[in-house]
Parts: C-alpha cells; sequence; structure tokens
C-alpha cells in the first residue's frame, strides 16, 4: 500500500507540472492574443482576460502551492489558511467572470440595438472590479474567523494561534464553510443562474434564426448566427468549468453529511487535477472554437517562438474573413421586430 501512495502521489505531481506549465503558456497566450488584436478588445473579452489572470494565477501560484502541500508541510496555522484562502478566491473570481460573460452576452442578444450604450468600456471596468471585490471577499471570509482555529486549540489545549500544523486544506478550512457557504451560497447558485442565461440565449437566437426574414433583412439573420457560434463556445467553457468543480465539491458534501466515509485518495487527487486542470482548457477551447483567437494565437507562435516574419494581425484578418468569423463590429440595423425578443 506505502509503494501504492507514493505512485500516486508522484503521478499526481508529475500531472501538476504538466497542468501549471500549460495553464500559464496558454492564459498569457489568451492576454497577449487581446493585446495585440485590437477586434478582440470587447466587453466580452475583457471578461475573459479576467478569467486568464485567475488561471494564470492558479498555474503560477496555487498549483506549487498545492504540491507543496501535498508533501505534508509543516507551516503555522495562519500561513496554511492564506494559502487556503488565495485558492477560495481565484475559484470564485472564475465563478463571477463566467457569470459576468454569461450576462453581457444576454445583453448582446436580448438588446442588441442598444447594447453599446448600455454595456460601456466604464461600466465592464467596474463589474470586472466589482468581481474581484466579491471573490476577494467571499474567499477571504475563513480568515475572518470561520475556521479550525478553535478545534485546533482545543485538540492541543492551548489558546494561542501561532503552533505548527500539518498543512491540508481540510485542517484549517471548515467543511461548513465549504459546503453551506462556498458550495450551496457562491457556486452553484451561479452555475444554475448561468444555465437559466445560456438557455434564454439559445432559445432568443433560434427564435430569430427561424424567422422567414426577407431578402432585405439578412444582415440580422448573419449577425445572430455569429452570436450563436460565440455563444456555443462561451457555454462550453462553462460546462467544463461545472465538470471540472463539481467532483471536488461533491466530494465535500460527502465528507460533512457521512464523516464516518473516508475519501478514497485517488478520488481526491482526481478530483484536485479537475479543479487544477480546468484553468489550461479555456485556451484551448479559444484556440479551436473562435477564430480570431486562433489567428493572433498562430501568428505569436510563428513570429516569436518560430522566429518568422507574419504580416499584421488586421492584414490577416482581412485576408482570412469569412461568413463564419465572429465580428464584434455594432450590430447592424435590426427591423423594430429584432427589438423585442
Amino acid at each position: 500500500m506505502p509503494n501504492d501512495y507514493d505512485a500516486a502521489q508522484a503521478l499526481y505531481m508529475g500531472m501538476e507540472v504538466l497542468i501549471a506549465v500549460s495553464s500559464v503558456i496558454g492564459n498569457v497566450m489568451v492576454i497577449w492574443a487581446v493585446k495585440i488584436n485590437r477586434s478582440l478588445r470587447d466587453t466580452t473579452f475583457w471578461f475573459i482576460v479576467s478569467l486568464a489572470v485567475a488561471d494564470i494565477a492558479v498555474g503560477a501560484l496555487v498549483i506549487p502551492l498545492a504540491m507543496t502541500i501535498s508533501i505534508g508541510l509543516q507551516t503555522h496555522f495562519y500561513s496554511c489558511l492564506l494559502v487556503a484562502c488565495t485558492v477560495l478566491v481565484l475559484t470564485q473570481s472564475s465563478i463571477l467572470a463566467l457569470l459576468a460573460i454569461a450576462i453581457d452576452r444576454y445583453l448582446r442578444v436580448k438588446i442588441p440595438t442598444s447594447y453599446k450604450r448600455v454595456v460601456t468600456p466604464r461600466r465592464v471596468r467596474l463589474a470586472v472590479v466589482a468581481c474581484w471585490a466579491i471573490a476577494f471577499i467571499v474567499g477571504m471570509t475563513p480568515m475572518l474567523g470561520w475556521n479550525k482555529l478553535h478545534n485546533l486549540q482545543q485538540q492541543n489545549g492551548s489558546l494561542s494561534s501561532d503552533f505548527i500544523i500539518t498543512c491540508q486544506f481540510e485542517n484549517v478550512i471548515t467543511m461548513e464553510y465549504m459546503v453551506y457557504f462556498n458550495f450551496f451560497g457562491w457556486v452553484l447558485p451561479p452555475l444554475l443562474l448561468m444555465l437559466g442565461i445560456y438557455t434564454e440565449i439559445f432559445y432568443m437566437i433560434h427564435k430569430q434564426l427561424n424567422k422567414r426574414v426577407s431578402t432585405s433583412h439578412n444582415d440580422p439573420n448573419k449577425y445572430y448566427d455569429k452570436e450563436l457560434k460565440l455563444a456555443k463556445s462561451l457555454a462550453l467553457v462553462l460546462f467544463l468549468f461545472a465538470v471540472s468543480w463539481l467532483p471536488l465539491h461533491i466530494l465535500n458534501c460527502i465528507t460533512l453529511f457521512c464523516p464516518k466515509y473516508e475519501n478514497p485518495i485517488l478520488l481526491l487527487y482526481i478530483a484536485i487535477l479537475l479543479t487544477h486542470g480546468n484553468s489550461a482548457v479555456n485556451p484551448i477551447i479559444y484556440a479551436f472554437r473562435i477564430k480570431k483567437f486562433r489567428i493572433a494565437f498562430q501568428m505569436i507562435w510563428k513570429q516569436y517562438f518560430c522566429c518568422k516574419e507574419a504580416p499584421p494581425i488586421e492584414m490577416q484578418m482581412s485576408e482570412r474573413v469569412d461568413k463564419n468569423d465572429y465580428s464584434h463590429a455594432p450590430p447592424p440595423a435590426l427591423p423594430m421586430e429584432h427589438n423585442n425578443i
């Protein structure tokens, strides 16, 4: 059994390194692509950049700390608690960024003619700041007292908070916080809300596409077709996020409601790897599903990694544009019937 445990831990370490490197490189390229491609600098993609920043932090900070914790690092209680809270902050910021993206796409489909007037750059910046502020408050709540310090003090027979513990997530964070406050309060409701938003988006778009539009009204149909394509890509990001994070939260629920049951270490490692791996998959989705990202990634690779001359990104876009490209130009003038969808 010890050999099996060592093998599982070695495999876990190797996978964590691979995920960390992929997450940092992939999400740096996402931000780089937005920087060099002006057509990617609209409201949705600023939320995507916020999501990429959180994913970079997971690869560069959270995963190395998780690897350190997995070897049974001995540290002060509040040092370990700060590490755990950092993970919670970044997770919550990702959820709120996904929710902001869903709301943004909903408004773009619901009020296409007044979207630019409602969703201004200033309001987008405020929304991004609000997402991070809320994530910080939710994630740092255990630092304010909702933690296991009192339990550890009772076990050690000491009132001091300055003692050494084996730094593990479950040693400092209570399952009551993780299940009742974090999962039931700040993870599950936003996921269900996003599910409802994307369902409504697809319903509205299909309703518009199924209408018999005259030849002179082809532009609105083309606009909704492009919105449908991007909505599918972003819904896929949401789906993978849910698949990646729900297993770990389900294990937390089992730990809280069935305290006599001990989660297998291998199952726990898989759940943790899924949560970290989610930080590396989004750039892959963007590359395969969103053409403007794909073109920007190719230019970055050729020019900066292969040292080859590449034409300006705008020239590449003009040469490769087709009817399936996503355009971030203001929506076309829609007939009055399209305003009430």
